[in-house]
């Protein structure tokens, strides 16, 4: 009886440890990640300009929001932007998958030069392309170094194209990530049940639009999400490739809350926005999250 009285409190211990050495870092991560979100929630309806101010003054800054014209814009991007990126994304990631599931020669240098982009953050990423779309020093000056003295590509300094850069070196990034995601799909799909459609004689193209494709469709939920959640917060591309501009045309909300409540002093209004897209994010996850719970009970 004596022997047992240690190895009961051992084994409570052992068992205690694991919540005892997780409970500080949640406990820290609780309160600096949901913390500050409350903290940015009440911000939002406080009376916050240039320093922070707890004066309550209800949804003064949402009403503000939707008066504003940058933010009008801001949203015009974003929905321009997350279609655009999304869809395109999408289409080319499933495109080089299929490509590469051919079985093709030198498909692990191919899949690393896909791969590559999505190495480089989306700073190095906006440089790069600022460097290659400018009118002075990039692409349309080199055509017509070639010879195409007429060719013109200004859409860097075009209030009305600007916002379409954005899409290319989103694009241009990601869609090797989406590729990485199809192609595992792709080769975790049986291969007897591909051999039993070819036996039937369909052709491949049809395998693939009628069966391969199809069974991708958690894959394209997980992509879906992932690139929606990248567009929503798409910031630092922005900044680094266009800043925002010509004047405020490239503006996206994530830029938006940045210039109101770190460069006009108007905190209130950023931190409004700010809660506007974490509404937006968590209108997309919270859904697949309690769809992919409710299909694991």
């Amino acid at each position: 009886m004596t022997l047992a009285v240690p190895s009961q409190a051992g084994a409570r211990f052992e068992r205690w440890l694991p919540r005892l050495v997780i409970t500080p870092i949640f406990a820290i991560s609780f309160l600096f990640i949901y913390g500050l979100i409350a903290w940015n929630g009440y911000l939002s309806m406080s009376a916050s300009r240039l320093l922070p101010n707890y004066e309550f003054v209800g949804l003064q800054h949402y009403a503000q929001l939707l008066d504003n014209e940058r933010w009008g814009v801001a949203l015009k991007n974003l929905a321009i932007f997350s279609v655009l990126f999304i869809g395109v994304g999408l289409a080319l990631g499933l495109l080089m998958a299929i490509l590469l599931d051919q079985k093709i020669r030198l498909e692990g240098t191919l899949r690393a030069i896909y791969l590559y982009p999505m190495a480089l953050s989306f700073i190095v990423t906006g440089t790069a392309w600022k460097w290659i779309l400018n009118p002075g020093l990039g692409l349309e000056l080199v055509v017509r170094q070639w010879g195409w003295t007429s060719f013109n590509f200004d859409w860097l300094i075009n209030a009305d194209m600007a916002i379409y850069t954005v899409v290319i070196a989103g694009v241009w990034q990601s869609a090797g990530f989406v590729m990485a995601l199809f192609l595992a799909g792709l080769r975790g799909i049986d291969e007897s049940i591909v051999k039993a459609a070819q036996i039937d004689g369909a052709s491949m193209p049809r395998i693939y639009w009628r069966i391969m494709i199809p069974c991708l469709r958690p894959v394209f939920f997980s992509a879906l999400l992932v690139l929606s959640h990248i567009s929503i917060k798409s910031f630092d591309l922005v900044m680094a490739l266009t800043a925002g501009g010509p004047g405020f045309a490239t503006d996206v909300p994530a830029t938006f809350m940045y210039a109101m409540a770190f460069s006009r002093g108007q905190i209130g209004l950023g931190a409004a926005s700010a809660t506007v897209m974490l509404a937006t994010v968590a209108a997309i996850v919270v859904p697949y999250l309690y769809s992919e719970l409710r299909a694991k009970k």
